[in-house]
């Protein structure tokens, strides 16, 4: 092809429909041939909204015209949903998009059928892990992979699962990689690691922005109060964004969190009606009648005044809305979280950075990341409407050589992997794709990692030096037992690497649950596991080590726990003052902001450790663990957490239930429909939720022919019977007497008998006690005592 610009229909006349324009731009046209013309991968670095999103859809256009599969990479789940709905016009030409995330049950045919997949990194990595699984095995039926945003690479959170993912992708199926990302300096790198000759290897400056960049970085008077510091750097944001507003332009202004959008579109309306900024929006009819449908009360009444606000909480409809009319210049001012500069097309003449530090639940406060400031600053300037585009960090004093130097020189990307390498490492020895140490060393040459390592090794270990962290790394996994290697220099995973790894533990946490299980099952006579050893587990694991407890939410902590965890450090016993709120379904209000994070990430926590307990100390104790993830999910009492293993029964029904006394699915099924009708419920949901508990165990324990009494001396043998009448499921059946244990079995509970010897030892009398306990199920355990008298 020549050089220039092309025509859409020339190019791809058959996928012309896919393409929202006619003709593809000055940097789409100089990297198309090396998209349709090549088989090599691609890697292409160039400004933020220069149009990089047509070179994924021409790569997939190539790969659906060969008949294959592409797999395209979204750095958010947001994005994901977006990208469905965009790409709908592939599906109005046939082709199956098929979007697969955490939140959304997955449909293995569909994955499989599916033309276009939309993911993102973690759940790719899931499913790479995956692979042999029915479920994920359309992986590695993968032939192009495109990684949208490719410098997350540079994320401290998430970058190391990108780059694991990508390595582990190429080793499965080898798709062609086509990495798209804003301006890095380093691109060179990431064409190395790729594989990316020189001739797909793609640097474009900033000449190739729609609109050139003005970007600075303005500084406010820090105070001692942190919420009035908030408003300065809010006024100083107005003050930049006013000339454009008044000019008939938009201003983009990206807070630290949710609430803080509401708060500052609530405070900027004030402040423009104060200061008599003209706003177009509100002699705008047709614009105040359609405010009326949004489904959040305080948008409603902000966008009437052209101020609107965008994150992440709002329902799609309202998302939807805002979008659209910033689109269209009938809303001057937004605020948002990040999520709007990862993927959303919403330029704005004006971009300000109000807040460059966050608030973690998980972390504390931290600073924003180079790259999300990069990146929201590369939303100033809307093609086809400004000759120039304005972005602004604004920042305290002490900052703001920091910035500006980010500003002129950009942010190279490193690898992230050095930070976790253990838990990566052990990941690949579990998943069996690194058997020997030849392999580890193998799969570190597929890495990122390893190409930073070459081009800048005073930051890296570098050389020899790189081996031999690793294989320090492997030593220490092998030491931690995590991994166990034979005389031939083989490698494998024990059953504590592999669920470390199938939980995607933090080592040190799995190496205390291990512990804790250990523990459990020395204990088993003494009553084994209870739920304050449960708690105290998931609230002081490594995850949580850098969860803060503000001061004011001390008080709060104090409030509920007593004196429970007193010797925990402040973040990790406020962590386990939310798990202990949750449970009574009343988390106070200084700890709200933190508690739905905590609480997902405690969930988590919690069915690992169940898995945990499950292997190393048996049903018993995993039931234990149950109990307590279903009572921190659903807030519910002790009595009455078994109701929520029936379909259909959450917090609310529970406790309605259980208000009427009926605590247990046993108690569901001996009311029947008329009872749960009787106790509230509708009849077709009565049905549903009898039906549901039905299919649950129901254990029946018959002694048969157990004496009352027994001379001393003298010893007889006894059957006891446990029955199963309802839905299977697996089962640890105890036996003890006077708390010493006979005999643990574990099974599939359908009937079994077990035989119980009957002693005239020397105490005066017998209390046999037989138990049973359901590992995955929040079913109290059930169980019954036989005493009997030694004469």
């Amino acid at each position: 092809m020549a050089t220039g610009k092309y025509a859409v229909r020339e190019v791809v006349p058959e996928f012309a429909d896919a393409f929202s324009f006619d003709e593809f731009n000055r940097m789409q046209s100089a990297a198309l041939p090396a998209i349709l013309e090549r088989d090599g991968n691609v890697v292409v670095s160039a400004p933020t909204a220069s149009g990089k999103t047509a070179l994924a859809e021409l790569v997939i256009c190539r790969t659906l015209a060969n008949d294959g599969t592409a797999l395209f990479l979204a750095p958010l789940r947001a994005l994901t949903n977006e990208k469905e709905r965009e790409w709908e016009r592939f599906e109005d030409m046939g082709y199956s998009v098929y979007v697969v995330t955490g939140e959304r049950d997955l449909n293995p045919r569909r994955a499989e059928r599916a033309d276009i997949l939309v993911m993102t990194p973690e759940k790719a990595d899931s499913a790479t892990r995956k692979h042999d699984s029915h479920r994920y095995q359309f992986i590695k039926s993968v032939d192009c992979c495109v990684i949208d945003e490719v410098h997350l690479l540079d994320s401290d959170k998430r970058g190391s699962v990108l780059e694991v993912t990508i390595s582990r992708l190429r080793r499965l199926c080898d798709p062609r990689i086509v990495a798209l990302s804003a301006t890095m300096p380093n691109v060179e790198d990431v064409a190395a690691w790729l594989d990316a000759p020189d001739d797909c290897t793609f640097e474009f400056g900033d000449d190739y922005r729609p609109v050139p960049l003005h970007a600075g970085v303005e500084t406010y008077a820090h105070g001692e109060n942190s919420f009035a510091d908030k408003y300065r750097r809010l006024y100083r944001a107005l003050d930049l964004a006013q000339p454009h507003i008044e000019d008939g332009g938009q201003a983009l202004t990206f807070v630290a969190s949710r609430q803080d959008t509401v708060r500052a579109a609530e405070k900027a309306r004030d402040v423009i009606a104060e200061r008599d900024i003209d706003i177009g929006a509100r002699g705008d009819y047709d614009l105040h009648s359609a405010a009326q449908d949004l489904r959040n009360d305080t948008l409603r009444q902000s966008v009437v005044d052209g101020v609107a606000f965008h994150h992440a909480g709002l329902s799609r409809e309202d998302k939807n809305k805002v979008e659209d009319w910033f689109k269209e210049g009938s809303i001057q001012l937004l605020f948002s979280t990040s999520t709007l500069a990862w993927g959303v097309n919403l330029p704005a003449r004006c971009v300000v950075i109000r807040d460059t530090k966050l608030h973690d639940p998980l972390e504390g406060e931290v600073d924003m990341s180079p790259l999300d400031v990069l990146q929201m600053l590369g939303r100033a300037g809307r093609p086809g409407y400004d000759d120039q585009g304005y972005a602004w960090v604004v920042c305290d004093g002490n900052d703001a050589d920091k910035y500006r130097t980010l500003l002129r020189e950009g942010k190279e990307i490193e690898s992230r992997l050095a930070d976790d390498l253990a838990a990566h490492l052990n990941a690949e020895i579990a998943l069996g794709t690194i058997r020997d140490l030849d392999d580890v060393m193998d799969w570190l040459e597929t890495t990122f990692y390893y190409v930073r390592a070459q081009s800048v090794p005073s930051q890296y270990h570098s050389g020899g030096r790189l081996r031999e962290h690793v294989r320090e790394t492997l030593s220490h996994l092998v030491e931690g037992g995590f991994v166990e290697t034979d005389a031939d220099l083989g490698v494998e995973g024990t059953p504590l690497g592999r669920l470390a790894s199938k939980f995607y533990l933090r080592l040190e946490t799995a190496e205390e649950f291990k512990g804790l299980a250990d523990r459990a099952a020395g204990s088993a006579a003494d009553g084994g596991l209870d739920e304050a050893a449960v708690l105290r587990g998931i609230a002081d694991s490594a995850e949580f080590d850098s969860v803060s407890a503000r001061r004011d939410e001390r008080d709060a902590v104090r409030a509920v726990l007593g004196g429970e965890g007193d010797d925990l450090d402040p973040g990790n016993r406020k962590v386990l003052a939310i798990l202990r709120a949750s449970m009574q379904g009343n988390t106070p209000g200084e700890l709200q902001s933190d508690a739905w994070v905590i609480r997902q990430n405690a969930l988590r926590l919690l069915a690992a450790l169940r898995s945990f307990l499950e292997r190393f100390a048996g049903e018993r104790a995993a039931n234990v663990a149950r109990r307590v993830e279903a009572r921190v999910e659903n807030g519910i009492s002790t009595e009455a957490v078994g109701l929520t293993a029936i379909d259909g029964v959450g917090k609310g029904r529970a406790q309605k239930l259980a208000k009427e006394g009926l605590t247990t699915p046993a108690d569901v099924v001996d009311a029947g429909v008329s009872g749960l009708v009787d106790a509230g419920l509708s009849e077709g949901l009565a049905e549903r939720i009898v039906e549901s508990a039905t299919s649950l165990p129901v254990v029946e324990i018959e002694w048969g022919e157990f004496p009352e009494s027994i001379a001393r001396g003298e010893n007889e043998m006894c059957e006891v019977t446990v029955s199963n009448d309802g839905g299977g499921s697996k089962a640890e059946i105890r036996v003890t007497v006077n708390g010493v244990e006979m005999s643990t079995e574990s099974r599939y509970l359908g009937e079994a008998t077990l035989p119980v010897g009957v002693f005239g030892g020397a105490p005066d009398e017998l209390e046999f006690r037989v138990e049973v306990a359901f590992g995955d199920l929040p079913l109290r355990p059930v169980s019954e005592t036989r005493r009997v008298r030694v004469e």
